[in-house]
């Protein structure tokens, strides 16, 4: 299962969340996504844990607690696949 994590700290590290993470069961992979140009972690991630089972009580217990000065969020990944598409307003053009 793919994790989100938001309002990290800019001084989390992937080794810290391995650490918290590998509590409930294998950690497949951690991606702290940073700015192209600075270099800088935007404050999210991604983590992937093959046991569902396991990601679940992750999420349940890591959820909301704090974490090198910040309340994290955890929770389930959008799958990326479809999105919904905005629906256009239709004016009605006045001559």
């Amino acid at each position: 299962m793919n994790i989100y994590l938001g309002n990290l700290s800019f001084s989390t590290t992937e080794a810290r969340l391995e650490t918290l993470f590998r509590e409930f069961g294998t950690v497949e992979s951690i991606k702290l996504i940073k700015d192209r140009f600075s270099g800088r972690p935007k404050g999210f991630g991604f983590i992937e844990m093959p046991s569902n089972s396991e990601a679940d009580q992750a999420i349940k217990a890591l959820n909301g607690n704090r974490i090198d000065g910040n309340n994290i969020i955890v929770r389930p990944a959008d799958s990326g696949g479809k999105k919904r598409k905005k629906k256009r307003s239709r004016r009605r053009r006045s001559y």
